[in-house]
């Protein structure tokens, strides 16, 4: 049995060990039930369950979810349009965010796909300085895409 600091009260029966807990006022809580034998807690069961609620809570407060933002790009986009996604990627993953650039062919441009895969290679090296692609860009029916992640502070 343990007391309520963490002391050592020995070995003693269930009967007595309650005995205890109610003269006390607090609850006798069965920690290691396998053990031989058995270790029990004089504790506040109410207080301990509300300190640990607490700790889980803040936890998930301290817990950043990285979201997966789209940019999108076109075979015939102009550099001025180019550089505005650049800075926008660039926000995107200097906030923690991962960016998932994705560039669609129309009509005749599926012939062209290696230029689709070079423009966005060249995307993403120019981005090369905020983040890391996670795989060498795909390409998937119409579309070719790549996620990058952002470099830890």
């Amino acid at each position: 049995m343990i007391g309520e600091e963490g002391e050592q009260l020995g070995v003693v029966s269930r009967f007595e060990a309650q005995n205890k807990a109610d003269e006390a006022g607090l609850d006798l809580v069965l920690m290691s039930p396998n053990s031989n034998p058995p270790v029990c807690k004089l504790m506040d069961y109410g207080k301990y369950k509300f300190d640990t609620l607490k700790k889980e809570k803040e936890m998930r407060k301290n817990q950043k979810i990285s979201e997966i933002k789209e940019i999108q790009l076109s075979m015939r986009i102009d550099d001025y349009h180019i550089n505005f996604k650049l800075k926008n990627a660039q926000k995107i993953l200097q906030d923690g965010d991962k960016v998932k650039v994705s560039l669609r062919m129309r009509g005749r441009e599926q012939a062209y796909s290696n230029n689709a895969v070079e423009i966005v290679k060249k995307f993403v090296t120019d981005l090369a300085d905020y983040g890391f692609i996670e795989k060498e860009p795909v390409i998937m029916g119409k579309n070719v895409s790549v996620v990058i992640n952002p470099k830890k502070a």
